[in-house]
């Protein structure tokens, strides 16, 4: 992830002159807001027109500074400052994008769910007699004329590091008995290298070597650039183009095409939708399988994009939802994501809640005094007792993972009940009650909620770069300049010292129970390990998958098994310790004395009480627009923190376990080199043994320290980032006149333009509240739609 840059000055260079991007054309500005009903429409279009308008008052100045310097050969570096700082802020995204991943495993659901938001039917392939492959789908709408799908393929040296471990899985340098030979071949790891290569080569291909595979050519042309792109007028026809690339069939299935055989290569699918009056601009939603890959890359790739998901759904249907492994894994992997990525809001969403036997049901039921008529009232009854149950379960378990005022425990919606098939159909329940557009509600409030902050602060931002260039202008001499910015600077570098020492402090939080988690992973690895390498039925079927397991240090992935993940096992121990107070470091709520972010604002707060208190008490008065900016400024800086803070959280989380995975290396990578008779049992014995040495050479205790000089190095990247970017920005306010610019270009005109933008900001909020206040009104006053006929 690139570094905290952003408030830094930059080279003069080509960039310094380059024409800022060109705005939206109007028609495409309001073709992004059809997915929202009227109210939330002009409550959008008010902030885009706020922010459109900012950013023509923006480049205006910009232009006006660079006809100034454009023939110089030396620009103070206060207006490079000026220059760079008003640019970034021209060609800033409206929006990121917000990610919704939909994470289940095959046959949940996901694809039906996603097909019924967008309104289409069958758009994404559903399992049925065949499963759908592995990889990631993403679905966003944009201002395309067409429906677009853009099929990435994995690198010609990604493919060949897959095909170098495929191949190892496959090779026998020794003779087996019947016995272990019969359980070779049917291990699921075996069965799906062989596939792989059998689609992309032809059969006999698991019998070549990999230097043999490398002469061979692929049975389908493989594109150049790696990336195929489909496009069609209709959702229907796109979809039909699309199908073999993200279906595979199952193995005993004749007359693969070309585009089916090609699965092997896929890393992930992009779909974009042509405005989309359900889906709103600026959301994706992201179909992500529930373990993970064989290749490093996509394995890689589905640990990033579960990461950079903001909102994750958990998919379950509801044979499923009340108990099993994979469901488990799901939430504990979601969970997770809140601790390491930018995750926010996790909810269980169980699907297929039309299915129910009422004889069966009648019988089990022990809810409710009133008679059940009927099958309908039946499956809303069950469809709120799961609710009811699933929600109090999944609060618990976020209750003891995340720390007590996390907003996710807010949410008065953990858990939904919804069903694809009766959206479409309405036999039994409304379109209300399968609970498809309460999934749409919640997209769209959630993206009208991060634009509204997204323009408040691109405003706010920009009004403060505007009092300082309008400032510059002044021709008054301020008395004790030197001495006011002098004495500030001592001030920041005191404050400064008192943030690295808070902290400190809020790291240390960590401290404890790390060290309780590392002595309940030494008293219980053995145990741990010994459940990971047994299976069910012993080692038939488990002999390749545990030689997969080791060619990729300790991690297998597949479409077909749970995941299994050997260092995240033993460390688990420690995550059960840390969880909560790792999540409590990292919070944006409540202030307390392990939270980060909470110190930050202190000290930004502090940095702009002395300001106003300086511009008081020594003549700024006659300068506020200084003080402004300088104030202003600091809130950009510190703000911006946030997102750097939160890329380094994830390596911060995840260095326990990567830890582990380097120091048992080579004991991996000696089991995986053991082959022929008996082969499970000593690839077992060598995992165990490097496991306990390691262990009795303080594996664990190294873990810790790994972790803690990760916290280290954090502390040091935000105070040496403050230093820099304050000291750069006072520099910049101190420079006035004569000393900045002797002629700078008069931006009264764009400063009025942009103070009247700042003051609509709230008269723009108001109107949105009591907006929103009419339709939630109206809508308690509106009688209630009418179910289906009784059945």
């Amino acid at each position: 992830m690139a570094d905290f840059v952003v408030q830094e000055p930059h080279p003069v260079n080509g960039d310094l002159f380059k024409e800022p991007m060109k705005k939206r054309r109007r028609s495409d500005r309001d073709q992004r807001f059809r997915a929202f009903p009227s109210v939330e429409q002009s409550a959008l279009k008010e902030y885009e027109k706020l922010e459109s308008r900012t950013r023509r008052v923006l480049s205006n100045t910009y232009q006006k500074l660079i006809q100034c310097v454009f023939l110089d050969d030396s620009i103070p570096n206060g207006l490079k400052y000026l220059i760079n700082r008003l640019l970034a802020l021209i060609e800033k995204p409206s929006l990121d994008p917000i990610y919704i991943g939909l994470f289940g495993s095959t046959g949940a659901g996901k694809s039906s769910l996603i097909n019924a938001i967008i309104q289409q039917a069958m758009f994404l392939p559903v399992s049925g007699e065949s499963i759908c492959t592995s990889c990631i789908v993403q679905v966003s709408s944009g201002c395309c004329e067409q429906y677009e799908a853009k099929i990435h393929l994995l690198s010609d040296q990604e493919w060949k590091e897959e095909l170098k471990n495929l191949t190892k899985l496959l090779h026998r340098t020794e003779e087996l008995g019947r016995e272990e030979a019969d359980m070779w071949d049917g291990d699921d790891a075996v069965e799906e290298a062989i596939w792989k290569l059998q689609m992309l080569y032809g059969n006999g291909a698991e019998r070549k070597t990999y230097e043999e595979l490398l002469r061979v050519k692929p049975k389908v042309k493989i594109p150049t650039s790696r990336i195929i792109t489909l496009k069609a007028e209709e959702a229907g026809e796109l979809s039909v183009k699309l199908d073999p690339y993200i279906r595979t069939k199952r193995r005993d299935w004749d007359g693969d095409s070309a585009e089916t055989q090609i699965w092997p290569l896929i890393k992930h699918v992009e779909v974009t939708l042509p405005k989309s009056e359900l889906i709103p601009e600026g959301v994706v939603l992201v179909d992500i399988p529930g373990t993970g890959d064989f290749n490093s890359k996509r394995d890689e790739m589905w640990k990033k994009t579960i990461d950079k998901c903001s909102v994750i759904w958990v998919i379950s249907d509801i044979e499923r939802v009340s108990g099993g492994r994979a469901h488990e894994d799901l939430l504990n992997e979601s969970i997770k994501a809140c601790q390491r990525g930018f995750c926010r809001d996790v909810a269980l969403v169980v699907t297929k809640t039309d299915k129910l036997h009422l004889p069966e049901y009648l019988r089990e039921r022990k809810v409710g005094n009133q008679a059940i008529q009927n099958q309908r009232e039946a499956v809303l009854e069950r469809n709120e007792t799961i609710k009811l149950q699933r929600n109090r379960i999944l609060k618990e378990k976020l209750k003891r993972k995340l720390p007590a005022d996390s907003k996710v425990l807010e949410a008065s919606n953990l858990v939904y009940t919804v069903s694809a098939q009766e959206y479409w159909w309405q036999a039994l329940l409304t379109e209300e009650e399968t609970e498809i557009p309460k999934l749409r509600e919640y997209i769209r409030r959630r993206l009208l909620e991060k634009k509204r902050r997204m323009v408040t602060k691109y405003v706010t931002e920009a009004f403060g770069l505007l009092l300082l260039t309008d400032s510059f202008n002044c021709t008054e001499n301020l008395p004790n300049e030197h001495l006011h910015m002098s004495g500030l600077r001592r001030f920041v570098e005191e404050k400064i010292q008192l943030l690295e020492k808070a902290i400190d402090q809020c790291f240390a939080h960590i401290v404890q129970p790390l060290q309780e988690g590392v002595r309940n992973a030494r008293a219980s690895y053995r145990r741990i390990l010994g459940a990971c390498l047994v299976r069910s039925r012993g080692n038939q079927g488990f002999h390749q998958t545990l030689k997969a397991v080791c060619l990729k240090n300790g991690i297998y992935a597949s479409r077909t098994l749970a995941r299994i993940d050997l260092n995240e096992a033993i460390t688990q121990p420690i995550y059960d310790q840390i969880d909560p107070v790792f999540g409590g470091i990292f919070r944006t709520g409540t202030p307390t004395g392990s939270a980060l972010m909470p110190h930050i604002d202190a000290f930004k707060h502090s940095l702009q009480e002395k300001m106003t208190e300086i511009g008081i008490r020594n003549g700024w008065k006659y300068d506020s627009y200084k003080k402004s900016f300088l104030i202003q400024e600091i809130s950009a800086i510190l703000g911006s923190l946030e997102g750097h803070i939160l890329r380094k959280k994830r390596r911060i989380y995840e260095s326990l376990t990567s830890s582990v995975q380097n120091d048992l290396k080579p004991c991996y990578e000696e089991a995986a080199q053991i082959t022929g008779k008996k082969a499970c049992e000593r690839m077992k014995d060598v995992i165990r043994r490097g496991v306990d040495r390691q262990v009795a050479e303080g594996m664990f205790e190294r873990a810790q320290e790994r972790m803690q000089h990760q916290f280290q190095q954090l502390k040091h990247g935000i105070t040496e980032k403050v230093k820099g970017s304050i000291a750069t920005m006072l520099t910049l306010a101190s420079s006035q006149g004569d000393g900045l610019y002797k002629e700078l270009a008069d931006v009264k005109s764009e400063y009025k333009e942009m103070e009247k933008l700042h003051r609509s900001l709230r008269e723009v909020a108001e109107n949105a509240a009591l907006r929103r206040g009419m339709q939630d009104f109206l809508l308690r006053m509106s009688p209630s739609k009418a179910g289906p006929p009784r059945t």
